[in-house]
């Protein structure tokens, strides 16, 4: 489904997958805000900017003055730690990892608003 929008002088498409009854948001975003001790053996979001990718994300979000609810919000241990920091994007089950400040206005331009996500921060898994 296309949304025509009036943004900052600009007609903009955007793209949005028909959203199932039972969601309450058409896009959920999670940022891992995980912190450990020190001296932990793995790796911690938190410690790595995971609450300033959080404001990020929210205003990136905001900017677009979108008229579909879509929320960011920070996470607890997403279990990717070694991948951080990560951000998962659902319903679609997309998984990010070692995202950046400077990365989240593309994973919104292109993952949110047009339904790509960003092939290049995107974590694939084998399953088993």
């Amino acid at each position: 489904m296309f949304i025509q929008l009036n943004c900052f002088n600009y007609r903009l498409f955007v793209y949005f997958a028909p959203m199932e009854e039972n969601l309450k948001y058409s896009k959920h975003i999670f940022i891992c805000t995980n912190q450990r001790p020190a001296n932990a053996p793995r790796p911690s979001c938190g410690e790595e900017h995971g609450l300033a990718l959080t404001v990020a994300f929210k205003k990136a979000i905001n900017d677009y003055h979108l008229d579909v609810p879509i929320r960011a919000q920070k996470a607890g241990c997403i279990d990717l730690c070694e991948s951080g920091p990560t951000v998962v994007v659902y319903p679609d089950g997309v998984f990010y990892g070692n995202v950046q400040l400077n990365d989240v206005q593309e994973i919104v331009d292109e993952h949110i608003v047009k339904g790509r996500p960003v092939e290049r921060l995107q974590l694939k898994f084998k399953r088993a």
